[in-house]
């Protein structure tokens, strides 16, 4: 089946789509809760272990990436595959987050948060075969997860800076925090893998692996839209 038959073969699935992606938008993708922004602000000194558990949460509830990591393992079927596409994805992450933070980078969340969505979009369309059917060239699948990864830690890296951190310990607890959101993204990958590795051993997922993407594309369609739009209103 092509990719604009299956597109047309599950529109109604666009509701869904569009559910799950006002969670996504709602949850404001790298948001920061209250208590989690009074601490970020009045900390100082090396504070290992709360950076460490800041990183984590953010991961295990960023639902960006969590779209995003979905995208790229849905029809990974090796862990040695998952591994790499995973490891080129944390990479980027952590690339960024620590020289954009150290280094003051700091470019709209907006943006960065929009591209972060169309990485989603991205992911889910090349899943499609979007990309060789249309336009008949297959992108490399690696770079672009390393790529999109620079971006992610970017949109983290934008947004602790508007926390106006201080520069005591300010190295120790960014590698904490950068640590934590590693172990966070195994956390979440473990659950990810697990449930794919269910639905794939039922006869239902050759049937919806294409509503699944389709899903995901809609998503991050919602998401980017919603970022664009503070970008251009704030």
């Amino acid at each position: 089946m092509t990719f604009l038959n299956r597109c047309s073969a599950i529109w109604r699935h666009w509701l869904l789509g569009a559910v799950l992606s006002l969670m996504a938008a709602a949850a404001m993708a790298h948001g920061v809760s209250e208590s989690d922004k009074g601490f970020l602000q009045g900390s100082s000194g090396v504070q290992i272990l709360p950076f460490l558990y800041l990183g984590a949460k953010h991961m295990v509830t960023g639902y960006d990436h969590l779209l995003f990591l979905c995208g790229v393992i849905f029809f990974l079927y090796r862990l040695k595959d998952v591994g790499m596409y995973v490891t080129l994805f944390a990479v980027g992450h952590s690339t960024t987050l620590l020289m954009g933070v150290l280094n003051g980078w700091h470019i709209n969340a907006y943006l960065v948060d929009a591209i972060i969505g169309l990485s989603i979009v991205y992911r889910a369309f090349d899943n499609l075969g979007g990309f060789r059917t249309v336009f008949g060239v297959q992108p490399n699948k690696k770079a672009a997860v390393l790529i999109f990864g620079f971006f992610h830690g970017l949109g983290l890296a934008t947004k602790l800076q508007d926390f106006a951190l201080s520069p005591d310990g300010l190295i120790p607890n960014m590698v904490a925090f950068n640590v934590g959101v590693e172990i966070g993204q195994l956390l979440a990958l473990s659950m990810i893998l697990i449930a794919m590795r269910y639905w794939r051993s039922t006869t239902s997922f050759a049937r919806h692996a294409a509503t699944g993407n389709f899903v995901l594309m809609t998503s991050g369609l919602i998401l980017a839209g919603f970022q664009f739009t503070g970008f251009l209103t704030k």
